[in-house]
C-alpha cells in the first residue's frame, strides 16, 4: 500500500487551507483553555506536585502519537522519513531545557499556553508572551558570540531513541508506552499525597486508556517496520519507469557542468569497491558501498540544503542502480545516475590521458575497464575535468525538487 500526500493547497485551493489551519488553530486553543491551561496557577501546580494534569495531557500525546505514526509506517501508509525530525543539538538542547524549565516555573507558563493565557486578555500570560518576544530579540542580537558552539556542540543529526538504544522501533514503542504508564500511576501518587486528591473519584476509563496504548504499542511489534526492499516493493509502479526511460541517468557532461554549478550543492557518493575507489574517482565523490547507504540515510534528510542533488555512481550502472534504489525508497530527494559509471566517465575525459588504459572486459559487469600506473585517486586530470574546456551534447535532465522542511511542532 503506497503512502499517500494529503495536498490541502491543491485539493481545496489557498484561501479555504488557510481556513482549516485557522480552525485547526482555534480548535487546540480552545481545548486548551477549557482544560485549564490557560492558567498559571494550574501550570505552577505540576511542580509543587498537587495537579500533573500537565505532564499527562503531553506524554499522553506523546504516546499516541507515537502509536499512531509508528502503526501506519509498519502498515505503509506513513514515510517516517518524509516526517521532519528536530536535529538534536545535545549540549545547546540541555542548557536551552534549563532555561524553559526554570521560565516555566516562575513564569507559569510554556509559549504555547502563555500564547492561549494572552488571548483570553490574562496580564500574567501577556507579560510571560512580551518577556518571550524580547528573549528571541536578546538571542538574535547575541547569538554571534556563541553561534559555533550553539549549532555544533553535541550535534547529533536525526537523531532517534531507535538510535540510541540500537534497539528495534517496536520495541522502543513499547518501553516508552510503558514508562509513561508509570510516570501516570507516579503522578496519580503525587496528587494524593501533596494535593490531597481521592482517585476512587477518578474515572475508570483511564484504565481502558492504558490497555488501548499498551495493545497499541503490541500491535507496532508485531505489524514490525519496513525493510528498503519492501519501500521499494511500494514505490516500484511509479519509480521503476524512471529508470527504465533513462530520467534519471545523466550525462558525463551534465555532471561536469552541475560541478561548476554554484546554484546545486552537489553530492557524489561513489559505491564502488574501496580499491577501484582508490585507483581513481571523481573529485570529491564520496565513498558509500550500498551496504552502508541506509545509516547515512538520516544525515541526508536533515543536514544538506534545499538545493543538494545526489548523484550515484559505480563502474557501469549496476551498483549505482541499486544505490539509486536504496536512497529513493528512503525518500531523499534529488538522486541521480551517472550514466555510464566512471567508465564512460573515463571514456570522455580520460582518453587522451596516458596513465589509464582500457582493457577488455564485458560491458555492463560492472568491472573497472582501465588500468592505472598507481592508485592515486582524484589527482589524475580526468578526475576533476575543467567545465568551460568541455562542449559536449546531452539532454539535461536534473529537476530540482525541494526537500521538504520543518513545519513546527513542540510547546510552543
Amino acid at each position: 500500500m503506497p503512502a499517500f500526500p494529503l495536498p490541502l493547497e491543491t485539493l481545496v485551493g489557498k484561501p479555504l487551507m488557510y481556513l482549516i489551519f485557522a480552525i485547526i488553530g482555534f480548535a487546540f486553543g480552545y481545548v486548551l483553555e477549557i482544560s485549564g491551561f490557560g492558567d498559571s496557577t494550574k501550570l505552577a501546580a505540576q511542580f509543587y506536585f498537587k495537579d500533573l494534569t500537565v505532564l499527562k495531557v503531553m506524554f499522553t500525546s506523546i504516546v499516541v502519537a507515537m502509536v499512531l505514526i509508528f502503526a501506519m509506517v509498519g502498515l505503509g501508509v506513513l514515510d517516517f522519513n518524509q516526517v521532519w525530525v528536530n536535529p538534536t543539538y545535545l549540549w545547546s538542547g540541555i542548557l536551552g531545557g534549563l532555561i524553559m524549565g526554570v521560565g516555566f516555573i516562575v513564569g507559569g507558563f510554556c509559549p504555547g499556553t502563555s500564547l492561549v493565557s494572552a488571548a483570553t486578555f490574562k496580564i500574567d500570560g501577556i507579560f510571560f508572551v512580551l518577556g518571550g518576544l524580547f528573549g528571541i530579540f536578546l538571542f538574535g542580537e547575541t547569538e554571534q558570540f556563541y553561534d559555533y558552539w550553539w549549532n555544533t556542540a553535541g550535534y547529533l543529526g536525526r537523531f532517534t531513541v531507535m538510535d540510541w538504544l540500537h534497539l528495534p522501533t517496536g520495541v522502543v514503542v513499547l518501553l516508552v508506552v510503558l514508562m509513561a504508564l508509570f510516570m501516570f500511576w507516579g503522578g496519580e501518587q503525587l496528587e494524593r499525597i501533596f494535593g490531597k486528591r481521592d482517585l476512587k473519584r477518578e474515572p475508570l476509563m483511564r484504565y481502558a486508556g492504558a490497555g488501548a496504548l499498551t495493545l497499541g504499542a503490541l500491535a507496532v511489534i508485531f505489524i514490525g517496520q519496513p525493510t528498503v526492499t519492501q519501500k521499494w516493493t511500494r514505490l516500484e509502479p511509479a519509480k521503476a519507469p524512471l529508470l527504465a526511460e533513462r530520467q534519471v541517468q545523466i550525462h558525463p557532461g551534465e555532471l561536469l557542468a552541475s560541478m561548476g554549478n554554484d546554484r546545486l550543492n552537489l553530492i557524489l557518493l561513489d559505491v564502488r569497491s574501496e580499491t577501484d575507489y582508490n585507483l581513481f574517482h571523481i573529485h570529491g565523490a564520496q565513498h558509500v558501498p550500498v551496504s552502508d547507504l541506509p545509516a547515512l540515510v538520516p544525515k541526508l534528510l536533515v543536514e544538506p540544503p534545499k538545493n543538494s542533488v545526489y548523484v550515484v555512481m559505480s563502474n557501469d550502472e549496476a551498483a549505482a542502480t541499486e544505490a539509486w534504489k536504496v536512497l529513493v525508497a528512503n525518500s531523499v530527494p534529488n538522486v541521480y545516475i551517472l550514466e555510464g559509471g566512471v567508465n564512460q566517465w573515463l571514456g570522455i575525459f580520460g582518453a587522451e590521458e596516458t596513465a589509464s588504459v582500457p582493457t577488455p572486459a564485458p560491458p555492463g559487469d560492472d568491472s573497472l575497464r582501465y588500468t592505472f600506473s598507481a592508485a592515486l585517486g582524484d589527482h589524475y586530470p580526468a578526475a576533476q575535468p575543467v567545465p568551460h574546456e568541455w562542449q559536449l551534447e546531452y539532454t539535461p535532465k536534473i529537476k530540482l525538487q525541494l526537500q521538504r522542511d520543518k513545519s513546527g511542532g513542540g510547546c510552543g
